[in-house]
């Protein structure tokens, strides 16, 4: 059994990407001098005040997520604006799991991850 501390981090007034390294790197256990890639041996992580975060250049008006139907014409797109003024959590969580491994663990890590508006 591993243990996990909890950390917080506040978003106010700091870029998204920053942030999301951040709580990727503890996510992860990087942090840690037992880290392995195999073991998902990392903390909780709080990031509180993430509808305070600032957006560097135009990525808020330029920015475009992603998903697709699995249907023929069904990419679909939304606008980095209109998922931060639905959820600004939800940005957050988006940057921080592009940054996690893409396998079985990320999903692991994300369970730890809490975003308070």
């Amino acid at each position: 059994m591993t243990n996990r501390t909890k950390h917080t981090i506040d978003a106010t007034d700091q870029a998204v990407g920053r942030v999301a390294t951040q709580a990727a790197v503890l996510l992860r256990g990087k942090n840690k001098a037992t880290f392995v890639p195999y073991l998902d041996e990392g903390d909780t992580v709080e990031i509180v005040n993430a509808s305070k975060v600032k957006f560097t250049g135009n990525k808020l008006v330029q920015k475009d997520y992603f998903h697709h139907t699995q249907h023929p014409g069904g990419l679909k797109q939304i606008s980095m604006k209109k998922v931060f003024e639905k959820d600004p959590a939800e940005v957050m969580k988006k940057a921080v799991m592009g940054m996690l491994p893409k396998n079985k663990l990320r999903s692991h890590m994300m369970k730890r991850l809490i975003v308070k508006a």
